[in-house]
């Protein structure tokens, strides 16, 4: 006797198993880990589809956490920073969780209030070569890294450029504290900052 494989047609929508959040194609997701006690995977769903015998399934576009990238976790990576990678690969939907929103890096940080499931993403990935695109993005301060959102900066009035409190010897408090602050670039001075209470 031959078995018949499952035929499979497409949907435009799923509602997660014992909830009422329907996701679509192009939805980002929260995706049980095997490991009870792990934070979920996030993944973008790509596709989701059905066989004769009612088992949907999703192919999913994998999210990479910094830590799971080549090279690992760096300074400027924010806890909540993802990777879009090039790594697809079918997943049962009822692994879903639930929705999560993946903001651009400029939208992230415009947010009010950072949610447990807020996220942002200014990379992808290229999971197979451990390559990440775009290859340069804008850095800022005295130490010459990208920006993270979770890290507090305070901007000079002349020149716009981004400072962490602790590349300039003070405190967030002390900056805190300040009416103006210019770079001692703009200022001219030898002295690193030029402070005005």
């Amino acid at each position: 006797m031959t078995k018949t494989s499952a035929v499979k047609r497409n949907l435009d929508s799923y509602t997660i198993r014992g909830t009422n959040t329907v996701v679509k194609v192009g939805d980002n997701v929260l995706l049980r880990s095997p490991e009870s006690n792990t934070t979920p995977y996030v993944a973008q769903i790509n596709k989701i589809q059905i066989d004769n015998r009612n088992n949907v399934t999703v192919q999913i576009r994998w999210y990479y956490r910094p830590e799971d990238s080549n090279g690992g976790r760096k300074l400027f990576h924010g806890e909540k920073e993802l990777f879009l990678s090039d790594h697809y690969e079918f997943q049962s939907a009822y692994t879903i969780q639930g929705k999560c929103m993946v903001h651009s890096f400029k939208n992230y940080t415009k947010l009010e209030r950072v949610g447990a499931k807020d996220y942002y993403c200014r990379f992808e990935y290229k999971a197979a070569i451990g390559l990440f695109l775009p290859f340069r993005v804008r850095v800022y301060c005295k130490c010459q890294i990208p920006e993270n959102p979770d890290h507090f900066m305070v901007q000079c009035e002349e020149c716009k450029n981004w400072y962490h409190p602790s590349c300039l010897g003070m405190t967030i408090n002390q900056v805190k504290q300040l009416d103006e602050f210019i770079c001692s670039s703009c200022n001219g001075e030898e002295d690193e900052t030029s402070m005005k209470n």
